[in-house]
């Protein structure tokens, strides 16, 4: 069992230190910065299924320190609260209410005292919601009437939300498209209400349980581990299980029992036996629960999502009445390749309990060479007899969508190679010849068709017309957009483009036609709120939130393009402070991830929009320099272009390339003092960081939050890389700056959570690289985050870490020692 408090990377010299003379208290950015950091996140709406009402949720932005240090298991890839038998670190809403659609008029619920909210699932009907409450030692199960704003906590329900969040339906969104294993796979109208809206489908911690398993006082003996051949290379997972005791341990917690809650009585029927419940998904007619379960032999090199299942067919009293598959360990299949069997099991919507699912043709390994990867079978009631194959794949299955009504559905697939996604229309009954629809490089942007607009059960549809959403990707930025696609014709209909001065993004279509939809709009002066639009283009408001953040309105924000020196386009974000004035070369912090892309077109494409509310949050901690008189180069373009399997090859010369390209472009507009740029990154970003620092002299320091440094530790491929170390040994090494620890001269502050759960990013990866470049005689600085994931949270820990970025910047970069000798760093 491996509780939060235990951090076995804190060995060797650099733990004395940081337990000695670099111990401190959390301490905070200056007043102007906290009172950015600290306004309140602007509330989201989740519309009901009759797009009628709308539930109004705030989630806690930034939880106290004290809540992330609450006990934490963590076993089998899953992080656990033992107190409440729900998941650790979840986000949960501070507050929950109604909004009338379109009026906009708001309904106060009653809530517990406190609350702490997640889970929040309409009816079908539009009549109830179901929603948790987590209290300091259980998950509670809570129901609201929406016509009179009346809520009640369900007594003697105590959830698991181990696994499925303590409800029925979608579960912990395992099994998925195309690489997902076997398991149910989800659709449209996943949720734990059962179809009349009169019960819902919950999972419960198993009754009379007792006590968790002691750990043993002394070891019954040493732990095992063999391989007795077969090459099968994984990713590097963190939290994984380690030796019997957490074997026992997670089975304790992970068990829940299926029980069926009537809405009006409160009563509770049990359903079935208990298990290790992933899923548990109901029948279009209520009639059957599509159920997967977790069971033993487990791995000590997997997470939860490998272990062997049973996925089966139960009718409402828990009586099995179908098997549809046994799923084995699932410890052979390549980090590019499927489980052989089926997979993506799920109802198909618009049937009363027909199953569909997936299956390899091609064993699930792309090495073979077959006409058709994969199959998609349909089974309906009383499951007996052989599955009806419905449609065969000739590249990797990526997903499925299922119209509200008919049978007719669109299937992706997908070539890893080449990057290419294709969409074809279905008929789910007659099968017969598919329609390719769409097709393109997953990459491009600019020629996105968007997403199918969908209802409860599936894809809306107006007689053979559909709608399509999306960023609307350009050469000037995103334009979110709703279209009418003619699914016969190919004909497209533009109903509606947001203008050049906003960012509005469609949430839900209200009408048959397509005349009347929710949008929420917002500009970089204007927070986002929530509009009815309705035929002639006229707008009425359903929300006004306020502007969280009004002594910030001053920043600029400048999307700009410019090219590498070998033509591929870049751009990148610029933010300057309200005061700045035209001309002065400032301070700059260069902030940026790389991309691997196959050519340079789609390199070239823009991302994102200048016409989003500027506001300063944890999510993009970086802004904050600009409060402190920096301007940041924000998402700058780092793309590495390349045939797929060798781009890898050139990555530091080509992010090399996309540095200088972006500090040349900012200093020709005199915005950037050349003598005075930092970069920064997170995870891949930090990564990239540390490069640059080893083999550049382009920057005065770097930021390097939760990076992985070392790539002989992630021997079996990382990012989109996928030869193994033993493939491509010079390629691991050239890449990992853990190698140029000697070069790292210029000033880097490595920063990383203790708890990291990222694939790859253990502390290690920091703690290792700290001690390699102070060995060398470098400048570093490194801050283990007590508590934090891959993604840092607690309130203290973000102020903690926007004073050391500050700290470190003003230090390095903004009234800079002279630099090393020149020599001291290889420019490459």
């Amino acid at each position: 069992m491996k509780p939060v408090t235990r951090v076995p990377i804190l060995l060797g010299l650099s733990a004395l230190l940081l337990l000695g003379a670099d111990a401190l208290k959390y301490q905070k950015p200056p007043k102007a910065v906290l009172d950015v950091l600290n306004s309140p996140p602007t509330p989201a709406l989740t519309l009901s299924p009759t797009r009628t009402y709308a539930a109004q949720g705030q989630p806690e932005r930034n939880p106290p320190i004290a809540e992330l240090s609450q006990p934490m298991l963590r076993l089998a890839g899953v992080r656990i609260n033992p107190k409440t038998n729900g998941l650790h670190n979840t986000v949960f809403n501070t507050t929950l209410t109604l909004r009338k659609i379109p009026e906009g008029t708001e309904i106060k619920l009653d809530l517990p005292p406190n609350p702490k909210l997640s889970g929040v699932h309409w009816s079908s009907d539009g009549a109830h919601i179901a929603f948790t409450n987590t209290t300091a030692n259980s998950m509670d199960l809570w129901i609201g009437d929406i016509s009179t704003g009346k809520t009640h906590k369900v007594e003697g329900v105590h959830m698991n939300g181990v696994m499925g969040g303590g409800f029925g339906g979608g579960g912990g969104g395992r099994g998925g498209g195309g690489g997902g294993r076997g398991g149910a796979g989800g659709g449209s109208s996943d949720g734990p209400w059962l179809p009349d809206g009169k019960s819902l489908l919950v999972e419960i911690t198993r009754p009379n349980r007792g006590a968790p398993p002691a750990e043993p006082a002394v070891p019954p003996g040493p732990h095992v581990q063999e391989s007795l051949g077969g090459a099968s290379g994984s990713a590097t997972l963190e939290d994984m299980l380690q030796n019997p005791h957490d074997e026992d341990v997670f089975e304790y917690y992970a068990t829940s029992q299926l029980a069926l809650v009537d809405v009006a009585t409160g009563k509770m029927t049990l359903v079935g036996k208990p298990g290790i419940i992933e899923s548990a998904r109901i029948s279009p007619n209520g009639q059957y629960f599509l159920v997967t379960t977790v069971h033993r032999p487990f791995s000590y090199l997997l997470s939860v999502r490998s272990f062997p299942q049973e996925i089966e067919v139960w009718d409402r009293a828990g009586k099995m009445v179908h098997k549809v598959a046994s799923q084995p360990l699932q410890e052979r299949v390549s980090l590019t390749g499927v489980p052989t069997g089926p997979r993506t099991i799920e109802w198909r919507p618009s049937d009363p309990a027909t199953l569909m699912w997936v299956e390899a043709l091609d064993h699930g390994d792309l090495k073979n060479q077959v006409p058709f990867r994969d199959h998609i079978l349909a089974l309906k009631p009383p499951f007996t007899g052989e599955p009806r194959e419905v449609f065969k794949t000739e590249q990797r299955f990526q997903g499925i969508q299922f119209f509200e009504k008919g049978s007719m559905a669109l299937v992706e697939d997908f070539e890893r190679m080449k990057r290419w996604q294709r969409t074809f229309l279905i008929d789910l009954d007659k099968g017969g010849e598919a329609r390719l629809i769409w097709a393109r490089n997953n990459q491009d942007r600019y020629k996105d068709p968007g997403r199918p607009m969908t209802g409860l059960h599936g894809i809306l549809q107006d007689g053979d017309n559909i709608f399509l959403t999306g960023v609307g990707s350009s050469p000037t930025g995103d334009h979110p957009f709703l279209d009418r696609f003619n699914l016969t014709t190919k004909q497209t209909d533009h109903l509606f483009r947001c203008d050049d001065s906003h960012y509005e993004v469609v949430e839900a279509i209200l009408d048959q036609k397509g005349d009347k939809f929710l949008t929420r709009r917002e500009s970089p002066t204007e927070p986002p709120n929530y509009y009815l639009r309705t035929p002639g283009g006229s707008m009425t408001a359903v929300t006004k939130f306020p502007d969280p953040q009004p002594s910030i309105r001053g920043i600029h924000k400048e999307l700009v393009k410019y090219k590498r020196n070998d033509g591929v386009e870049l751009s990148f974000t610029v933010y300057l402070p309200a005061d700045y004035k035209q001309g002065t070369h400032m301070p700059t912090l260069v902030w940026a991830y790389p991309y691997e892309y196959n050519d340079a077109d789609t390199a070239s494409q823009v991302s994102g929009s200048t016409q989003r509310f500027t506001e300063l949050t944890s999510a993009q901690s970086h802004l904050f320099m600009v409060l402190k008189g920096y301007a940041v180069l924000d998402n700058a373009a780092m793309p590495i272009v390349g045939d797929p399997e060798t781009v890898n090859n050139t990555y530091v010369d080509q992010i090399t390339a996309d540095a200088k390209a972006a500090i040349d472009k900012a200093v020709s507009m005199g915005v950037t003092d050349r003598d005075r740029v930092a970069v920064g990154g997170h995870s891949y970003g930090s990564f990239m960081t540390a490069n640059l620092l080893a083999h550049t002299d382009l920057f005065r320091a770097g930021l390097a939050e939760s990076g992985a440094m070392n790539r002989t530790l992630t021997p079996f491929g990382f990012q989109s890389e996928r030869r193994t170390i033993w493939q491509a040994p010079d390629v691991y090494l050239k890449m990992s700056p853990f190698m140029f620890a000697d070069k790292i001269k210029t000033p880097i502050l490595l920063i990383h959570g203790e708890a990291d759960d990222n694939s790859g990013t253990f502390p290690i990866q920091s703690d290792r690289m700290y001690q390699a470049i102070r060995g060398n005689g470098g400048t570093v600085r490194l801050v283990f985050l007590p508590a934090e994931a891959h993604g840092y949270r607690a309130k203290e820990t973000i102020e903690h870490v926007l004073w050391e970025e500050m700290t470190w910047l003003d230090k390095y970069v903004k009234d800079p020692p002279p630099r090393t000798p020149a020599g001291s760093n290889n420019n490459e």
